[in-house]
């Protein structure tokens, strides 16, 4: 639940007090000079963000069975080399899947110590990062088109059904060892919704589940309770239709003002709104993620979510925090 709730500041600022498109000055590895004039997409993640700090980096696509074409990452060592029996190196294979809004992008907003691929790469781990359908580097499809209202006609049942299938078994064929799973946030909704169904836990190592997320209906603050509520009734008004949820287009930010405009919602203090007083998130931080997220989603996957508010649970999942097998 923290995730979500963070993925909503986040996009409510993006609203209230707009920032530009940037890389980060931290590190000194997004915002490359030679390539400043070229977008991120069309210059990658790994030439951008992690072979201008020292690593080996792949980019690779993978097609889902419904026609999706998902991009990833693959740092296959670390800046230091693992350790070896016989020769042999010991690499094993790590997915990290991201939330909700964001993409494979927000696991390396901060210097190769302060970032969870670069960490577990330096520790000897074969990394491999998923960009989810939608966001900026997976947003292709081998017959339709994102103009199209059909290319977003999915919800997080799909990500569940054939997105989580779809780069695991990429990685365990490729790898041919089973998968140390890390999700955050809806990265754990759809882990969750997969492995209580039997789902690739043939091929599960472990899981770490970052901000878990089960259950919605636990969610109280005003601005919160407001925006699922309103939210849910502008789809059933087919206000936003089946398409685009694009946190930085004219209809999501129509909406998400007028919530500002009800009493008792300070859209000034943001962060006490949505979550009460923090003493430790870095300000800083915030500032570098809008500068680089939020990505698009599907409208349909927002519906089934803040939906779940509604009626308390989203699936029948259960949270442990960690899973291992």
């Amino acid at each position: 639940m923290g995730g979500l709730l963070v993925i909503v500041l986040c996009v409510l600022v993006l609203v209230v007090q707009p920032h530009p498109a940037n890389g980060s000055s931290r590190g000194g590895s997004l915002g490359l000079e030679g390539a400043a004039r070229r977008s991120l997409e069309e210059i990658g993640i790994c030439a951008s963000s992690v072979i201008t700090r020292g690593y080996k980096c792949q980019e690779i696509h993978v097609t889902t069975k419904d026609g999706y074409i998902l991009n990833m990452q693959r740092i296959p060592e670390g800046r230091v080399h693992s350790p070896s029996t016989g020769g042999k190196k010991i690499r094993q294979p790590v997915l990290i899947q991201h939330g909700v809004l964001v993409d494979g992008m927000t696991w390396l907003l901060n210097p190769p110590e302060q970032n969870l691929p670069m960490i577990l790469a330096d520790q000897g781990f074969d990394v491999w990062i998923v960009n989810t359908r939608g966001t900026r580097f997976s947003r292709r499809h081998v017959s339709l088109d994102p103009v199209q209202p059909e290319f977003w006609n999915w919800s997080w049942d799909e990500l569940v059904a054939y997105d989580l299938p779809a780069v695991f078994d990429y990685v365990h064929n490729h790898t041919g060892q089973k998968i140390n799973y890390v999700g955050h946030s809806l990265g754990t909704l759809i882990a969750l919704a997969s492995f209580s169904e039997g789902s690739q836990v043939d091929k599960l190592k472990s899981a770490a589940l970052l901000s878990p997320i089960a259950y919605l209906s636990y969610m109280n603050t005003s601005l919160v309770v407001l925006a699922a509520k309103a939210f849910v009734g502008e789809i059933s008004s087919v206000l936003f239709g089946l398409a685009e949820f694009n946190p930085k287009g004219k209809p999501v930010s129509d909406f998400l003002k007028t919530l500002c405009t009800n009493p008792g919602v300070d859209c000034f203090d943001l962060l006490s709104a949505l979550t009460g007083k923090n003493c430790c998130l870095n300000a800083s931080t915030v500032d570098l993620f809008l500068k680089n997220e939020p990505q698009s989603t599907s409208t349909k996957t927002w519906f089934t979510w803040l939906k779940s508010f509604e009626i308390g649970s989203s699936r029948n999942t259960t949270t442990d925090g960690l899973i291992t097998t």
